[in-house]
């Protein structure tokens, strides 16, 4: 049995590697279709084609392509990024001084959105069918619907415009207390958790769902046991793991609305250095920044793997 489960997890850390290495071509490719180039972002317009040939050189970006990718490649597998086209710098150094910032954001939503999911969706499922049952699921329906940016806009003009209670953008270096730093971090938290709560919570319901309807919780009512009982002591147990595999694959659509939510309230993570990178055409920025989102997506799916993994039988003793 443990022989089968690692040669599944080791299956799982297979195919993560084959999809990062597939992600990174395409994003190789992709990122070379942009329109223009760091040499020609850098000077300038006006610039003279001679100059702009002659950085071009310099960037090494007259070379094939398929000869700078294998070059790229071997410089991201022995942990080195390269060097930045628009402020000469290491790209690595360059995301250790935003991904701390996206990390904290990160942390901070998942710290309020999984109770309140869990909350949720163990409420919704515990009282199904009922008033409550169904307010929560048009909530949620309606929550999942609407994309970040717009509950980032409203956001902003209620609390920020109208009524004047949070800053619209979110600057790090003028927080000077506890109480400005939830100030500066309680919209950006706020929209991320809106989305990510209605998922986590829909797929929480959905498990704790499946668990209720078995026939030992029948077993367990028959015998006197109150709802609440049944609840905590029989069916949460037995959803550990589709409820570990809910939260994880929550949490890893976080890294998509990261990327509005940063640039929206000019939050200096790594998403928005990101944004910046590509409006400068500073390819391996781009690249880095996306390597380390699409790295740190596949390490998410694969917890929620390993969760399905250790907590359902079949898949181990199969």
């Amino acid at each position: 049995m443990k022989a089968h489960a690692s040669r599944l997890i080791a299956a799982r850390l297979g195919l993560a590697l084959l999809t990062l290495l597939i992600v990174s071509a395409v994003v190789f490719g992709i990122t070379g279709l942009l329109p223009g180039d760091a040499a020609q972002q850098a000077l300038g317009q006006a610039a003279t084609p001679e100059a702009v040939t002659a950085l071009r050189h310099q960037f090494g970006l007259d070379q094939p392509a398929l000869q700078r990718y294998f070059e790229w490649l071997y410089l991201v597998v022995t942990g080195n990024f390269g060097t930045s086209l628009s402020n000469s710098l290491p790209v690595s150094q360059l995301i250790a001084t935003r991904l701390p910032n996206s990390l904290v954001l990160a942390g901070l939503t998942a710290l309020v959105s999984v109770p309140v999911a869990l909350l949720i969706g163990i409420s919704s499922a515990m009282f199904r069918g009922s008033l409550l049952d169904r307010v929560l699921n048009v909530l949620t329906l309606s929550t999942v619907a609407v994309p970040e940016f717009l509950i980032a806009t409203i956001a902003v003009l209620v609390f920020a415009v109208k009524l004047r209670w949070l800053p619209a953008l979110s600057y790090l270096s003028e927080v000077s207390s506890f109480g400005g730093l939830l100030r500066i971090y309680a919209m950006p938290v706020m929209t991320l958790c809106c989305v990510l709560v209605a998922q986590m919570a829909r797929m929480t319901r959905a498990a704790v769902l499946d668990q209720l309807n078995a026939s030992y919780v029948e077993m367990a009512i028959l015998k006197g046991a109150s709802p609440m009982r049944v609840v905590l002591r029989h069916v949460l147990p037995n959803t550990i793991g589709p409820i570990a595999n809910a939260v994880a694959l929550s949490l890893s659509y976080l890294f998509g609305g990261v990327v509005i939510v940063e640039s929206i309230f000019n939050y200096p993570g790594l998403a928005s250095l990101m944004v910046d990178a590509v409006t400068n055409r500073d390819m391996p920025l781009v690249q880095g920044c996306v390597m380390v989102f699409c790295a740190a997506y596949l390490l998410l799916v694969l917890i929620a793997d390993l969760a399905q993994i250790v907590s359902n039988p079949r898949l181990r003793q199969r």
